[in-house]
């Protein structure tokens, strides 16, 4: 497949992504929309470490360990963002992010 492809995939996602955040109020789809930009980013890594042969060097590749550490940052991310809505929804029975404007006072 040309690396076109993976481009433009990466860029639909990376925008569903943007409009998810920009337009959804509820908590975790905000999260799980903010994991797809992460991904899709992943995506454009990879494909352009395939473009470039960057997998079958001897140093294992630039581009796979930045996909690594964007994965264990991800996944850190979900935990410490699902810990905090946890207690939010404890405290106000909603996962709305309007709550956290009541939260300053």
């Amino acid at each position: 497949m040309p690396v076109q492809y993976y481009i433009f995939l990466s860029i639909v996602l990376f925008c569903i992504g943007v409009m998810g955040v920009l337009m959804r109020r509820n908590a975790i789809i905000i999260f799980m929309c903010i994991e797809l930009m992460l991904n899709a980013v992943n995506l454009l890594l990879v494909a352009f470490s395939k473009m470039w042969a960057d997998a079958g060097r001897v140093d294992a590749g630039g581009a796979q360990i930045f996909v690594f550490f964007i994965m264990v940052v991800a996944a850190a991310e979900v935990a410490a963002g699902l810990a905090i809505i946890v207690m939010i929804y404890r405290n106000s029975q909603s996962v709305d992010i309007n709550i956290m404007n009541r939260l300053k006072n």
